[in-house]
């Protein structure tokens, strides 16, 4: 922070300079993990509401055919992580809400080893967030309304053996393997 710019107040030596989401073009500013895909979509506005694409098979993103859709929602302030799935790749819309999506690299030799990205995603700033396997990732609902997500992963859903790992972010375990705090 420049000195001459700000002037002495109690907590200055602890102030950290805010950094814009967005770039001047408003692109993303992320440095995204290794084999992670985001693709913003808009709501196009017409006479009746908005349309939002949420997948199309033309997009890269969409490389492997949509074998399940499901819709998982999160209440208001509620925390959902951490979770990983060792097989299959997990593509998710926010509907509705407004969430705050983190994804960490545990990957032992990923050329991202370590990284960590969120994305703030909503009805009004949507997205195609595609997260590949053995990838870290949780969600906060940071609005006020229940959050509606949608999922479209790359495997069927196996009721006898999920292809899911969970490590509860409230755990002491899961402050010394995943570097965020929400």
């Amino acid at each position: 922070m420049d000195e001459v710019d700000t002037p002495d107040v109690i907590g200055r030596n602890v102030l950290v300079p805010k950094q814009s989401a967005v770039d001047g073009e408003g692109r993303w500013r992320v440095n995204e993990i290794d084999g992670l895909q985001f693709r913003p979509t808009r709501p196009i506005p017409h006479e009746d509401g908005t349309l939002a694409e949420v997948a199309r098979r033309s997009w890269p993103e969409i490389d492997q055919e949509i074998v399940q859709v499901h819709v998982t929602t999160t209440q208001p302030g509620r925390i959902r992580a951490w979770g990983l799935h060792t097989r299959s790749t997990d593509r998710l819309f926010v509907v509705t809400g407004l969430v705050s999506l983190v994804v960490f690299d545990g990957r032992s030799g990923s050329p991202t080893q370590g990284a960590l990205n969120e994305f703030k995603l909503s009805e009004r700033s949507p997205g195609l967030l595609v997260i590949p396997p053995n990838v870290y990732h949780g969600w906060k609902n940071i609005g006020t309304v229940e959050a509606f997500i949608i999922n479209m992963p790359t495997e069927q859903y196996e009721y006898e053996r999920p292809d899911a790992l969970d490590l509860p972010y409230d755990t002491p375990d899961a402050a010394s393997v995943v570097p965020f705090r929400w």
